[in-house]
């Protein structure tokens, strides 16, 4: 009988896919994964450290710059002497020709009111500019240290210009310089910070107006209010995040000390990391490709080792049931289990061949046993059964012979007490005998039999059984009637002594070509064993017996039951011509 492989977590697949692939995948999954969340987060503080060492050398370098041009205009301030006139001053600006790339906008000489008393580049500018009175906030008194850089606007809507002023120390002139931002700034951030693309450079003053940006602002943004500016004006230097537009962006800050300016780095940091720590990113993914071997090693596995065993499994167990040519079926596979299917293929034949002899013996057995107790039914009918009528009768001649009175009252109670004594006996070996020899199985037929069968076991038992026959009655074999009988009788045998049962239907269905006995409960189950071999070490001698005779008459036996669930036993023969002959037992269904 073939045997329907359910799931299994025993099974080698679901073990190996929950004991290899799962954690497997998880362990690659969560390496990969795992690993590009720490990289990324490694190359973002990279990114922001190295912004926030961008940004402060930024700072320092502009600030050198400033202190650079005021060491140049300090020098320029003591070659003036005494109380030089316009002429004199402005004979010495020519002279400063070297100074004039560090000064785009030109140098100038203001008296300590204000006044320019010299100037070259554009004298408009300084003129403006003196017309404005943006002097008057650097003309302070202390020295050079008091004259910071500021930017002032010589006319309104232009760009502002950085001015820078020294006062020599033996005099009160003071030398003025102005620088574009452009001249003063780009240098400086083009050599630290290389801004790319999205990224966002400028420098405020200490009052949050802007003098310099390379990049564009978000649309309304301020940049007295960028995430840096306050931090940078309060002499603060650093690095950090925000999010703008839907990604991440690192900034940076850095106060130019020289003059009180913020500069401030903006830029999207995955935009700007090196390409090749880009390229590490995808190093986990490297584990992917092991996962994915993994996986075909595991389907392999399972498409050429477990799915062959499994089917070289069931026929096995078709095999246990006695179905030979099963086996013989191939289950593919790789070159050792080809081998092993072989192995068992031989076996099967030579199993079937000693079965084949070990059948005729049991056959003849069986026929002997029959045989024995048609002759043990007969005599005990002919002599025994025969001379307990008879006893019976001369009981009853005794008591008509018993006359009246108080001793004839006592013998006739002992006549009658023998006389039932000897019809329960009577009645005990009739039921014994037809049990030896089913007289109605061979003058009425297979269904009449299990009728009586029916009958006479319901009232004794206690049970409730009920007989039904199905389709026109067919006369068969007397073999396979005497077989089907004592199935039936060794099936409700076993429901009356152990299934605990309190109803149970016993089924005769007549089909074309087939023939269906069914013995089935409502008691209490038990499990099937795996094969017809299990059955006697587990004790079910009964079944044992069924199958030997189901088997030696061709027919195919089907044991269905569960614990709690009751039993089903049914016996299938076919009747087509020449079905006699074939002895194979095909399949059994454990629901």
């Amino acid at each position: 009988m073939s045997r329907i492989s359910g799931f299994s977590w025993r099974g080698l697949i679901p073990q190996l896919f929950a004991l290899f692939s799962v954690p497997l995948m998880a362990l690659v999954l969560l390496l990969a994964f795992g690993g590009l969340y720490m990289h990324r987060m490694a190359m973002r503080s990279l990114v922001a450290e190295r912004d926030a060492r961008s940004a402060r050398a930024a700072a320092a370098l502009i600030g050198e710059q400033i202190s650079h041009r005021r060491s140049l205009l300090l020098t320029l301030a003591q070659e003036v002497s005494g109380d030089p006139s316009s002429n004199q001053l402005q004979e010495t600006l020519k002279r400063a020709t070297p100074l004039q790339p560090a000064f785009d906008q030109g140098l100038a000489f203001f008296s300590p009111q204000g006044d320019l008393l010299a100037a070259s580049g554009d004298r408009a500018f300084w003129e403006e500019l003196t017309r404005t009175g943006g002097l008057r906030q650097i003309d302070l008194p202390g020295g050079e240290d008091a004259f910071l850089p500021m930017a002032v606007n010589a006319s309104p809507g232009e760009s502002p210009v950085i001015l820078l002023a020294a006062q020599a120390s033996r005099g009160n002139l003071l030398a003025a310089g102005a620088i574009s931002p452009t001249m003063l700034f780009e240098p400086a951030l083009e050599e630290v910070l290389s801004p790319g693309a999205g990224g966002l450079a400028f420098v405020t003053d200490a009052s949050g107006d802007l003098l310099y940006q390379s990049g564009e602002f978000m649309a309304g943004e301020e940049p007295a209010i960028h995430p840096g500016v306050l931090e940078a004006r309060r002499g603060e230097s650093g690095a950090d995040f925000f999010q703008a537009e839907g990604e991440e962006h690192a900034y940076a800050y850095s106060p130019v000390e020289a003059a009180g300016w913020a500069l401030v780095f903006e830029e999207p940091w995955e935009a700007v990391a090196s390409p090749r720590l880009r390229m590490t990113e995808n190093a986990p993914l490297v584990l992917i490709p092991a996962l994915l071997l993994a996986m075909f090693a595991l389907w392999y596995g399972a498409r050429w080792v477990v799915q062959p065993l499994q089917k070289l499994e069931s026929q096995a167990s078709d095999l246990g049931w006695g179905n030979y040519a099963a086996i013989e079926k191939p289950v593919g596979g790789i070159a050792e289990i080809h081998r092993l299917q072989n192995e068992l293929i031989d076996l099967a034949h030579k199993v079937r061949a000693a079965q084949e002899g070990l059948r005729g013996y049991i056959g003849a057995m069986t026929e002997g046993q029959e045989e024995e107790r048609r002759r043990l039914a007969r005599e005990l009918h002919d002599d025994t059964l025969q001379a307990l009528i008879a006893l019976n009768q001369r009981v009853q001649l005794a008591q008509l012979d018993v006359n009246g009175g108080p001793a004839s009252a006592g013998l006739s109670r002992s006549l009658a007490e023998i006389q039932s004594l000897t019809d329960q006996t009577i009645q005990n070996l009739r039921r014994f005998t037809q049990a030896l020899r089913p007289i109605y199985l061979e003058e009425l037929g297979l269904s009449a039999a299990l009728e009586m069968l029916a009958r006479e076991n319901t009232q004794p038992a206690g049970l409730a059984i009920q007989f039904r026959r199905a389709g026109p009655e067919q006369r068969l074999p007397e073999a396979a009637e005497l077989a089907l009988y004592r199935i039936a009788q060794e099936a409700l045998s076993n429901v009356i002594r152990h299934a605990r049962a309190s109803q149970a239907e016993l089924i005769i269905d007549y089909q074309p070509g087939r023939v269906t006995l069914v013995m089935q409960d409502n008691g209490i189950g038990f499990s099937v064993p795996e094969s017809p071999a299990e059955f006697a070490p587990s004790g079910h001698f009964g079944f044992l017996g069924m199958h030997e005779r189901a088997e030696a008459i061709g027919a195919r036996l089907e044991i269905s039951s569960r614990p709690g669930q009751g039993t089903r036993v049914a016996v299938k023969l076919e009747t087509a011509p020449g079905s006699e002959d074939n002895l194979e037992l095909t399949s059994r269904h454990v629901e």
